[in-house]
């Protein structure tokens, strides 16, 4: 998971580790940066053909990240569930992104899709990148 640059400007990391922990998840590895451009765009790099892809890493580099590796059975399904929709406006109440996210693009986390993707991010993340 990424708790995203807009989050953090506003204070609430610690909000939604609480929210996640009550979930039932563990929190195994932390790790907060400002993000390179070069991390950014490998990090995103599955999206690197779309129209939107610059302002993504524009955004993801203009403040902290923080990235946060949890554990819990089906934590991958779970962490998307309580994550919500991309667009706060559709999340269901009562998500992260539907409590926290300012708009489509500034919705307070990123979490995996899938556990290819975790260990591919993952990896990206907690790895130097300059």
């Amino acid at each position: 998971m990424l708790i995203k640059p807009d989050a953090v400007k506003r204070h609430l990391i610690g909000s939604i580790l609480s929210i996640v922990e009550r979930e039932g998840f563990r929190i195994v590895n932390l790790k907060m940066e400002k993000m390179s451009k070069k991390k950014a765009k490998l990090f995103y790099a599955v999206h690197k053909e779309k129209d939107f892809f610059s302002l993504l890493v524009e955004y993801m580099t203009s403040g902290i990240t923080v990235g946060v590796i949890l554990e819990r059975e089906n934590g991958v399904h779970h962490l998307r569930e309580i994550v919500g929709d991309t667009d706060p406006v559709k999340a269901k109440k009562n998500t992260i992104r539907r409590k926290y996210g300012e708009t489509y693009r500034r919705n307070s986390v990123h979490a995996s899709d899938s556990k290819k993707s975790y260990i591919y991010e993952s990896k990206v993340f907690f790895k130097e990148h300059k």
